[in-house]
């Protein structure tokens, strides 16, 4: 008899796979506001095993509990401090619970997640959500910290940031990525073509201002390629192997030559500034940069990775001097911090 063929096994992406999803949404809800704490504080002395040490005199471990506030006490310099001191989520009003929720559902959202969105699943205002979400992105930012770009590297950037209506008339329309917006911002990302390749991202008002970020990210020997863009063709004087191919006249892949992993990454930029946010603000473009390039870089982590790494950076801060009592500070602060 003949043996049926066998089936083939369809590979299952990552994000499908259980190991994907290493924490549930209904395990942080169920913590009681004391064992959310008690997370809280073991993430920010992990360094210590879990025991307080006071912010102001060093690594004095010498330290009283009370029992009816939230707080403690210095033996040695006699000072009162808390477990968010020195941290992003200091003075904040939300309670423990709802901050741990916040982060699990932002990292949990693939391309990104709204304030409004966030706002409504966590009953707060937006304002509120708003605030917590750029925290958020602000710690992700300090994660992406320095790293320098080896191998085959693909640099390109895309327009974003800022709302442009086109003229009605076609005759009337124009090459919008040339119209001057005072709030649109061209996003250069750097990106290593190889399994496990970090990616990073830099806002700049042109894409040729971002070529002193390339030199000074970019090891020597690496092997860039680009598109047809004319300001990249300085690269030539400061490395060795520097391909281009042109989108427009030629293809998107020409003797092997390809900038396909860094457009991948911008079109996630894309998807979350038209399907997510729906409008982002030049000033704070960056922030949704950082945010794009770490979310491609922990594509392949599971939600509770994630979830104990970002948590573990605002656990140990610093505080956030732009985001700390944002929208006390009125309109005409923001316009000078833009």
């Amino acid at each position: 008899m003949m043996s049926s063929p066998k089936k083939r096994s369809v590979p299952q992406h990552f994000l499908l796979s259980s190991k994907a999803k290493s924490l549930s949404l209904k395990e942080v809800a169920r913590l009681s506001e004391d064992e959310a704490y008690a997370m809280f504080i073991g993430l920010r002395y992990a360094d210590n095993e879990g025991k307080p040490c006071c912010p102001y005199c060093g690594e004095s471990t010498a330290i009283y509990t009370y029992q009816a506030r939230r707080i403690f006490k210095c033996k040695v310099c006699t000072k009162q401090f808390s477990p968010t001191a020195g941290t992003p989520f200091a003075h904040r009003k939300m309670s423990m619970v709802d901050i741990l929720l916040g982060i699990v559902i932002f990292v949990n959202g693939v391309k990104g997640h709204g304030a409004l969105h966030l706002s409504r699943e966590l009953t707060c205002n937006y304002r509120t959500a708003f605030v917590l979400a750029h925290k958020l992105r602000e710690a992700l930012g300090r994660l992406q910290g320095q790293h320098k770009f080896t191998g085959i590297v693909e640099i390109d950037g895309l327009w974003a940031g800022g709302k442009i209506k086109p003229a009605n008339l076609v005759k009337n329309r124009i090459d919008l990525r040339t119209v001057d917006h005072p709030k649109r911002r061209s996003v250069v990302t750097i990106r290593e073509r190889r399994a496990g390749g970090r990616c990073r991202s830099f806002v700049f008002k042109h894409e040729s201002d971002a070529i002193p970020i390339i030199l000074a990210t970019v090891h020597e020997k690496a092997k860039i390629r680009v598109d047809e863009g004319k300001h990249w063709n300085v690269l030539w004087e400061y490395f060795d192997d520097v391909k281009s191919v042109n989108h427009d006249k030629e293809g998107y892949v020409v003797n092997g030559v390809h900038t396909n992993w860094v457009e991948s990454f911008n079109s996630r930029v894309r998807r979350a500034e038209i399907g997510i946010h729906h409008h982002i603000a030049g000033p704070h473009l960056q922030h949704y940069a950082d945010e794009m390039a770490w979310r491609e870089d922990h594509r392949r982590v599971s939600n509770g990775a994630q979830f104990t790494l970002l948590l573990s950076t605002l656990a140990r801060g610093p505080s956030s001097r732009r985001w700390k009592g944002y929208w006390q500070r009125g309109p005409s602060f923001q316009k000078r911090r833009a």
